[in-house]
């Protein structure tokens, strides 16, 4: 890879947000801000996928990327599942609405979306949940794609360049939304970014986009002085005017109401960070792992939250900086993010 690809007007990379927030407005905005946005083909078709990275080239002559979720087995135990939904029943009800199944394979188009990306060959294709296998990096490094898999260890760092990475997405536990640890059922490292950006940049010699708990311009400076190329940010965009961001999660984001964040598995039976909400405190310590099953079973409480304006059973995914998200434009908030 030729690191002069780095060489972006403004260090900063616009996370892939999945399930709404990220749109081809988005990522084209970034891009046209000096960055690089990001197309996210978690939780659509494969179809879609393709329209929304066509989306966001017809607007910028910048470098677009486009993201994969790396299929996962399953580790959901049906008999804490069934007790869950019990759990479940109750919340479910209050918003007339019920239980959703347990199904596993939400998101099951993995070769489809393969060939969605070896046809519209964006710029730069990351990898989240798992190193896909050499092959596929083979085959998308000889189409003349730069190829980055999100990591959240040294192990997995390992593992990644070992599969063919030409760099790293290092993510720190102050992110916003899943934890890209490799096995689902991992309990998520507490490493702190710089450690884990001094920890692996001292073993491997591959570009590092630094992500997780990056709200302000110092924060960017810190991560560039510590041997990253670039900050990867996702809560600090939730508020901008291209974002798909539900209106009730916009309004919680500055809301004393939700003043803490934590790491959970209620709604999607995989560890996420997100505001606290009236959902957490309830089911947070009972909620079992098991994804994409529990995200099934969770889907309707929160499409009924959603469609209410109502914040308290909505999975609010946010970042420890997410005190200073500002609204506007996203060229706005990728200027406010550049280093002095």
């Amino acid at each position: 890879m030729v690191l002069g690809f780095w060489d972006l007007g403004v260090p900063v990379v616009g996370a892939p947000m999945a399930g709404g927030p990220g749109t081809p407005e988005l990522a084209a905005a970034v891009s046209n801000a000096g960055g690089m946005g990001f197309i996210a083909g978690g939780y659509v078709s494969p179809e879609q996928f393709a329209d929304d990275i066509a989306a966001a080239r017809a607007k910028t002559t910048g470098p677009i990327g486009a993201n994969l979720f790396v299929p996962q087995p399953s580790v959901a135990d049906y008999v804490q599942l069934n007790r869950y939904a019990e759990q479940l029943d109750e919340l479910a009800e209050a918003y007339d609405v019920e239980v959703g199944e347990p199904r596993f394979g939400d998101d099951d188009n993995w070769q489809r979306k393969l060939e969605v990306i070896a046809d519209v060959r964006p710029e730069v294709v990351s990898f989240t949940f798992g190193a896909p296998s050499p092959d596929v990096l083979r085959w998308f490094g000889a189409l003349g794609m730069v190829l980055l898999v999100t990591v959240t260890s040294p192990y997995e760092a390992g593992v990644a360049v070992a599969a063919g990475a030409d760099g790293l997405v290092v993510q720190g536990p102050g992110a916003g939304g899943h934890r890209g640890t490799f096995a689902p059922d991992m309990e998520p490292n507490t490493q702190s970014l710089p450690e884990l950006l001094d920890q692996i940049g001292a073993t491997h010699e591959v570009p590092l986009i630094a992500a997780g708990g990056l709200g302000t311009a110092e924060d960017v400076d810190v991560v560039l002085r510590r041997g990253a190329v670039a900050a990867q940010v996702g809560t600090a965009l939730l508020l901008a005017d291209e974002a798909g961001t539900l209106p009730a999660h916009r309004t919680a984001l500055h809301n004393p109401e939700f003043a803490t964040t934590l790491v959970t598995r209620a709604f999607s039976g995989r560890y996420a960070r997100g505001l606290a909400n009236q959902f957490t405190r309830l089911l947070d310590g009972v909620a079992p792992l098991g994804y994409p099953e529990v995200n099934h079973m969770t889907s309707p409480i929160r499409k009924a939250a959603a469609a209410a304006d109502d914040p308290q059973a909505l999975n609010l995914w946010a970042g420890t900086a997410f005190a200073a998200t500002k609204a506007g434009p996203a060229a706005d908030i990728i200027a406010s993010l550049a280093p002095g």
